[in-house]
């Protein structure tokens, strides 16, 4: 059931995203590579607008399908928005701190999911 869940919030958030027009969403499993989380999702946005109505936005759509986050950092600054629901974590960067940053490299083990995959019910 947890399987379901996370795979149902990443596909939730990723849409959220994609609404406020993100650019290069990335949906990472790694669930076999770390216990931090199954998913990690990275976007970015152009500006501290963008990024902060991306998050607000992925808050919005995942509290009304009934999900809340353990946390959210970054809100304020809006060049690095981590947010946190357990079984997908969330990265909402500006475009020069993701590249900076390099989570893509970092967690390069994991294995780069499509929103189409996670529509796929195993069984």
């Amino acid at each position: 059931m947890a399987e379901f869940a996370a795979k149902e919030m990443a596909r939730l958030a990723y849409h959220a995203l994609a609404d406020k027009k993100a650019e290069d969403i990335k949906i990472i499993n790694i669930e076999k590579v770390s216990v931090l989380a199954d998913y990690f999702i990275i976007a970015s946005g152009t500006n501290r607008n963008q990024v902060q109505a991306m998050a607000d936005n992925v808050e919005e759509v995942l509290y009304k399908a009934g999900y809340h986050p353990r946390q959210t950092e970054g809100y304020r600054t809006a060049n690095w928005i981590l947010i946190d629901y357990g079984d997908i974590i969330i990265h909402v960067f500006d475009t020069e701190n993701r590249l900076f940053y390099d989570l893509e490299r970092i967690w390069r083990d994991g294995t780069e999911t499509s929103v189409e995959e996670l529509a796929q019910t195993d069984g």
